[in-house]
């Protein structure tokens, strides 16, 4: 059985797309690592995100992972007191030289904020409409559809896994859990394309808890790492935090997980292997997992 690990990078800000995705490639090709990178495509509008300091837990993510060191001030303003530049019109062109590099590349989001703070709440409408402008702007810059989808902080409804699977796309990774899954409504009927969840703990999840700093929560991640899983591990990275202050964090991860004999491959590569009739069919919703506030897209046995 090959040993196999996905690297999926989330791109939410303008900030992280300019500055933070050519040092993860770089760094990718370095180590002959594969990468699916997800792209925000529409306006940067983080400054928004101030209204979750009313939600339990908030606040003191902020204070563990340094949102201002690692977003920036100007990021933080984008939405609110500046406009938030649109990331897919100034960008397209780093954007396709990602792609052309050889790395897959997928919709993160058209607007990060929008998406994140508002999906679990909306219906079918306001949802399509979202990802609609998402798919459009990705046929835009790359002139092709997209075929894979990865939600803006893991928040997702129904409406949007059915979405994946009528714009053709042929797999996702919205969500956590432990395996590769179909998603099911609570009726039992498959809604959407495969899910492929992140099942590694992210770093902002770990800093700053129970003695974890920059310096050693590589080896925190190692230690989920020393089993292979059946259908391979996922990690996801940031470019605003791996591809910037952290990118000799993810070097140590990445020698590590060498070391312990992983290929380092795309998510696509993990969909490429798998016997898509025979997966679980696993009610999706909403659910709490260790280090971050708030609920994330998580599936359940039906």
């Amino acid at each position: 059985m090959r040993k196999l690990l996905a690297l999926k990078v989330d791109v939410d800000t303008w900030r992280g797309t300019r500055e933070g995705v050519l040092p993860l490639v770089n760094l990718f090709n370095k180590h002959g690592a594969g990468a699916t990178f997800l792209f925000s495509l529409g306006p940067d509008h983080t400054g928004r995100a101030i209204k979750r300091v009313f939600r339990p837990g908030f606040l003191s993510k902020v204070s563990r992972t340094s949102v201002v060191e690692h977003y920036g001030v100007k990021t933080l303003l984008y939405g609110t007191l500046l406009p938030g530049p649109d990331i897919g019109k100034r960008e397209a062109g780093l954007l396709r030289q990602v792609r052309n590099g050889g790395f897959e590349t997928g919709i993160h989001t058209w607007d990060h904020i929008a998406w994140q703070d508002n999906v679990v709440n909306k219906g079918n409408e306001w949802t399509t409409r979202q990802m609609q402008k998402a798919f459009d702007r990705y046929q835009e810059v790359f002139g092709e559809p997209p075929k894979t989808h990865g939600a803006a902080g893991w928040q997702m409804n129904e409406h949007a896994y059915a979405l994946e699977k009528q714009m053709g796309m042929d797999y996702a990774s919205d969500g956590r859990g432990s395996e590769a899954f179909l998603p099911c409504d609570a009726t039992g009927r498959v809604i959407g394309v495969p899910q492929i969840p992140t099942n590694l703990p992210t770093l902002d999840e770990l800093i700053g808890l129970n003695g974890i700093e920059a310096g050693n929560v590589h080896e925190t991640v190692l230690a989920c790492t020393e089993k292979p899983l059946p259908h391979g591990h996922v990690y996801t990275l940031h470019s605003e935090l791996e591809g910037m202050k952290l990118l000799d964090v993810l070097e140590r991860l990445i020698l590590g997980w060498k070391a312990q004999g992983y290929e380092l491959v795309s998510t696509r590569t993990l969909f490429e292997q798998l016997d898509v009739q025979s997966l679980p069919r696993l009610r999706v919703g909403m659910g709490e997992i260790p280090g971050r506030s708030g609920q994330v897209a998580v599936a359940f046995a039906t």
